[in-house]
């Protein structure tokens, strides 16, 4: 496939230019020995020692010029091979106003290179990752494919690559600028609406523009200091709530499905914006975890609580250390149940066969690495605990509750550690969800062992499946009654309340109504609190992703 060549052919008058002054620079990174353009010149070299720093690159996009031709985003696909139903880089179209007076304005949308890149705190094996010189880039043969860094982008700028199955975005065509050219999308522009330049080069003009013009960034409330910048963009376009949905779902050329994990853009409410926007074109979205996530959830609660709602019955003197109970039906539902979670974490990567990596080569900083290594390290508990009481040892399985204890409550609640590092989920950004998970898995506990129980136990574990219940739906009624701070997370409780996912959450509350009745009903009504716990984590985590980002 043909590459976008560099904008002024070798030759050409262009000493002075802010396109050979890049290239030089570029040239400088890689071959110190190469002049500078100001040398070039016969000046002096006025940013000798800038020069000579490592680039931190940064783009600015002027909307005051850009047409919204899409020639950034074709010249995109053609020089990294992106495939169709995809992109790297798009246009976005918003029109304001009423007939006639109208009019509609651009963005041209895309990885906005973060300092503090989410997208890098979250990948769990480090194939994205931050270069020296400030660009975020992505190495695909480390990917397995988690989809941790889609749900942590605040600006949905990264996909999965429906070719090779591994999470790709715009890297400022590095492999580019490694050899001193210009990215393909600056070069093809027609009216060089894309700038790009190294923000240590005192007389770059992108440093200028920094510097000097009004330029705005895209949800700065994230904290991710993004380095693309925005000159003369409307807040309709940054905003990706400020305008609404077209009737019919029609965005002027094209459609975007409705599919179950289909992330329609645009705000989906009436008045939202006293421009009267309304978005006109947009790609495409999803969201990056379906419902094996939303079970994974379920059956991770289940796996800790099974070990845990024992522990509390012998902690109050209703079950002793001997028990059956505690010895071996307990530990070997919550090892079934926690092989089960393993398997849908498997099953949910995009290269499943990769799953090892995270124990192989792990970015500690993200919870999927650390959680990873709390299902491993309570796993071997289960294990180990199993084997001491099949040999007897009823008192070596009381020493691993030691570390049985604290490995099931991480088990419990390091999923919410994980949720809250997806920056881009508001409705997950809630210091309440670890108690939460912790309750949800007491909850599931109880109602598992129910039935391994002896009789007279039975309604001790009833009785606190009831409570642990009443504690869930009071914890559910604080999470859609609160005022929310940002319009995201507002939105993503009308999603999980009045929208899309409703009746899974009416279910999950009338079931687990249900569930308040086991002291009287028995298992029925354990049985259909736990249903209700799992339609109601299935209706959260998918109402969590239910917002337009870009």
């Amino acid at each position: 496939m043909p590459r976008w060549p560099d904008r002024y052919p070798a030759g050409a008058p262009d000493a002075l230019s802010e396109s050979s002054t890049l290239r030089t620079l570029v040239d400088r990174n890689v071959n110190p020995s190469a002049p500078s353009p100001v040398e070039t010149a016969g000046e002096p070299r006025a940013h000798e020692e800038t020069a000579s720093k490592a680039a931190r690159w940064a783009k600015v996009i002027d909307h005051s010029r850009c047409i919204g031709c899409h020639a950034c985003t074709t010249a995109c696909k053609s020089e990294n091979e992106v495939p169709l139903g995809v992109t790297r880089t798009y246009v976005k179209y918003v029109d304001a106003g009423h007939f006639p007076r109208t009019r509609r304005a651009f963005q041209v949308t895309r990885c906005n290179q973060c300092e503090d890149a989410p997208c890098v705190t979250a990948c769990p094996t480090s194939a994205m990752y931050r270069r020296s010189d400030g660009i975020v880039d992505f190495d695909k043969e480390a990917c397995i494919g988690c989809k941790a860094c889609i749900a942590a982008c605040p600006y949905d700028a990264i996909f999965i690559n429906p070719e090779d199955h591994s999470a790709e975005k715009c890297n400022f065509c590095a492999h580019r600028l490694d050899i001193g050219l210009e990215p393909a999308c600056v070069v093809v522009c027609p009216t060089e609406a894309i700038l790009v330049g190294d923000l240590n080069d005192p007389l770059a003009k992108v440093t200028r523009m920094v510097h000097e013009d009004a330029l705005t960034v895209r949800r700065p409330e994230k904290e991710t200091r993004p380095k693309l910048f925005y000159k003369d963009a409307r807040q309709a376009t940054l905003d990706p709530l400020a305008a609404a949905r077209p009737e019919g779902g029609l965005f002027m050329w094209s459609e975007q499905g409705s599919g179950a994990h289909q992330v329609t853009s645009g705000h989906p409410g009436p008045g939202n914006s006293s421009a009267a926007a309304i978005l006109s074109y947009d790609v495409p979205h999803s969201a990056p975890w379906d419902a094996r996530v939303s079970l994974y959830t379920w059956t991770k609660s289940i796996a800790a609580g099974a070990y845990l709602a024992p522990l509390l019955l012998i902690l109050f003197g209703a079950l002793s250390w001997t028990d059956p109970l505690w010895l071996f039906g307990a530990p070997l539902l919550a090892l079934a149940f926690l092989v089960v979670t393993t398997g849908l974490l498997i099953w949910d990567l995009e290269h499943p066969w990769r799953f090892h990596y995270i124990l192989l080569r792990p970015q500690w900083r993200s919870w999927l690495v650390r959680g990873g290594f709390v299902l491993a390290g309570f796993g071997a508990v289960l294990a180990a605990h199993l084997g001491a009481a099949w040999a007897g040892a009823s008192d070596v399985a009381r020493v691993l509750a030691l570390a049985g204890v604290p490995l099931a409550a991480m088990t419990a609640v390091y999923t919410a550690y994980l949720f809250a590092q997806a920056k881009a989920r508001d409705l997950w950004q809630n210091p309440l969800l670890p108690p939460h998970f912790l309750v949800q898995a007491l909850l599931a506990g109880a109602a598992a062992v129910h039935p391994l129980a002896a009789p007279g136990v039975r309604p001790l574990l009833a009785g606190g499946f009831a409570a642990l219940t009443a504690a869930h739906l009071l914890l559910v009624l604080g999470e859609i009654t609160i005022t929310h701070g940002t319009a995201h997370a507002h939105l993503a409780v009308r999603e999980l309340t009045r929208g899309r996912f409703a009746a899974w959450f009416r279910a999950g509350i009338l079931l687990s109504a249900i569930g308040l009745a086991a002291p009287w009903i028995g298992l029925p009504a354990l049985l259909a609190g736990l249903l209700g716990l799992l339609a109601y984590d299935h209706a959260y985590v998918q109402a969590g992703q239910a917002v337009p980002l870009a």
